[in-house]
């Protein structure tokens, strides 16, 4: 079954519950996003009866949100314990261990952030909430001058978000600390099935302005990008069942190859794909695939089949993030129609309300493999253009 949660809920993921009687949660955030009539409904109650009397549980949820809700109603489980492993970020470095010895990283309490010694933490690093989401409150610190700033900038960042997520998506109180990681970064959806095996349904490979950027703006995929990674990171997901032990588990993976060839996590967000329902929604536009029929089916992607005919073509999402340094509450219009202007077959525009989540929208596009000028130019972009700001 399907639990759902603010920000977001496709009409993709909607229209696949709906077709394929995947039952959905009856909350009270299903029903503030829409989700009303023409799915299979089920209360509280009639969920957890039905997972109690099932052999085994497929739960989905669309954002971390909802973890707060398996823990209050599924504490008969061990999916509130195997969800911790991967959401708090020093509990999962330290299960990690043995597949990255080496990997400097460090907790420090938020309280303690002032008073840090930066001669005791290797540089570059990466500082981040021990439970966070969505590139808050995640900066990267290469020289001691640039501390100041941006702790200042963590406080702010938290600040302005603390009350749109539950401490089980972000919380303040313990930061991590730990090395950068250096080399090119991709996300992963994947799901362990009914054997504990890994099933990959989408490979995405994160682009970035320059060293330095850590935001979210460009992930795309292709032909290329899978076929080149699949195996490899099969086997890497494989070690990590290994070590969890998880059974139909749905996971977002975020990781990097570094130079030597070796793969580092960044996170590994448990019970859902990409976030805002993202990259899930992307492999169906370019490839025909639905991750979420997948894992609820149990069925494995044949790569061969789709891949096929889809040579020199990118699929990208762009996460509009708000970069203008202006509050959404001052902005008075975001121009969608000129952002779309600029690329050459947008798929899909979802509007965002800016003025609560720090995010105008997301465009999915497709484009060719040597037309890099469009990704380069969003990448680059704080977004100023497309604002118009509040008289008064």
């Amino acid at each position: 079954m399907i639990l759902v949660d603010k920000p977001y809920v496709s009409d993709f993921l909607k229209e696949t519950a709906r077709a394929n009687r995947i039952p959905i949660i009856k909350t009270a955030e299903a029903r503030a996003l829409g989700i009303t009539e023409g799915a299979h409904l089920l209360s509280d109650k009639e969920a957890v009866a039905r997972l109690k009397g099932a052999d085994s549980i497929r739960l989905y949820t669309t954002t971390e949100n909802a973890i707060g809700w398996i823990a209050r109603h599924l504490a008969f489980t061990d999916l509130p314990e195997k969800i911790g492993l991967f959401k708090n970020k020093v509990r999962f470095r330290e299960l990690l261990k043995p597949l990255t010895p080496d990997f400097h990283f460090k907790e420090v309490a938020g309280e303690d952030l002032d008073g840090l010694n930066l001669e005791e933490v290797p540089l570059p690093f990466v500082i981040k909430p021990a439970v966070g989401f969505f590139s808050m409150g995640v900066h990267k610190v290469a020289t001691p001058g640039e501390w100041d700033a941006v702790r200042e900038s963590i406080e702010a960042e938290i600040g302005n978000v603390r009350d749109l997520y539950p401490s089980e998506v972000i919380d303040a109180a313990t930061f991590i600390i730990e090395e950068a990681i250096e080399g090119e970064e991709f996300a992963i959806d994947a799901y362990f099935d009914a054997e504990g095996a890994p099933v990959i349904v989408g490979i995405f490979h994160h682009l970035f302005a320059s060293g330095e950027d850590v935001n979210d703006r460009v992930y795309y995929t292709s032909e290329a990008v899978v076929r080149e990674n699949l195996e490899e990171f099969t086997r890497f997901l494989g070690a990590i069942g290994t070590l969890t032990g998880v059974r139909n588990f749905p996971v977002h993976v975020e990781l990097r190859r570094t130079a030597g060839g070796a793969l580092i996590p960044i996170e590994i967000n448990p019970m859902r794909f990409g976030g805002w329902c993202s990259t899930p929604d992307l492999t169906f536009h370019a490839y025909g695939i639905n991750p979420y029929l997948m894992y609820f089916t149990q069925q494995r992607p044949d790569w061969d089949a789709v891949l096929e005919g889809k040579e020199g073509k990118r699929y990208c999402i762009i996460v509009l993030d708000n970069t203008t340094g202006i509050e959404g509450g001052k902005i008075a219009r975001f121009d969608y129609d000129r952002l779309l202007s600029r690329f050459d077959h947008p798929l899909e525009l979802r509007r965002i309300d800016y003025t609560a989540y720090p995010v105008f929208g997301f465009v999915f596009t497709e484009t060719s493999e040597d037309n890099l000028w469009e990704l380069e130019q969003i990448l680059r972009s704080d977004l100023r253009e497309f604002v118009t700001l509040k008289e008064g």
